[in-house]
């Protein structure tokens, strides 16, 4: 995949920055200018506006969550509840890089769902795609008998986005990684128990 230009690289990675910790609402573009030294032209010659602008780094932002989770559910050195841990373990490692700041996918679902239909479509699909990326693995831990015979692989892949959101949320709130630690305890060892 070509990389994006220079000048857009440098907005798309600002923005994430401050989009994580500003929202969308108060984002201004003047302020994503100024702290990148990118003329205004040149903003609006690489997006249409400012809801174009943070759909592209939401769809950067994915792309560095598929690239984890390439690298996680790919390595058969580990067994399968193993890989699907450890790429959440990278995430929240991320999120303690930035500060306990969550996730940008449920931040922006927040902030916006609610007002923004695209939006709302946007970050449900990511979160679609997240959980269809970690069922596969979730089956075969299944059919390894880690996992319970009768259990859905896709349905604990959504359960498990959504936990993971609600922790991040939590963790932002706290800022701290406890309420992501208590969450993966928690799934981890309940969804290899039978009950």
């Amino acid at each position: 995949m070509k990389s994006p230009h220079p000048t857009k690289q440098r907005l798309l990675d600002a923005g994430l920055a401050m989009l994580l910790s500003h929202g969308y609402n108060a984002l201004g573009i003047q302020a994503l200018l100024e702290a990148t030294g990118t003329p205004k032209g040149s903003f609006y010659h690489h997006f249409e506006d400012k809801q174009d602008f943070a759909l592209s780094v939401v769809d950067q932002y994915m792309t560095r969550v598929h690239a984890g989770l390439d690298a996680c559910l790919s390595d058969k050195r580990r067994a399968p509840l193993d890989r699907v841990r450890r790429f959440f373990e990278q995430t929240q490692q991320s999120y303690r890089e930035q500060g306990y700041m969550g996730c940008l996918l449920g931040g922006l679902g927040q902030e916006l769902s609610g007002v923004s239909d695209v939006f709302r479509r946007k970050i449900a699909g990511c979160f679609t795609a997240i959980a269809d990326r970690l069922a596969p693995c979730l089956e075969e831990a299944r059919r390894a008998g880690d996992l319970p015979a009768d259990a859905d692989p896709r349905r604990m892949a959504s359960l498990l986005v959504d936990c993971w959101e609600g922790a991040a949320l939590r963790s932002r709130l706290q800022g701290n990684a406890a309420p992501l630690t208590a969450m993966l305890d928690f799934y981890f060892r309940r969804s290899t128990e039978t009950v």
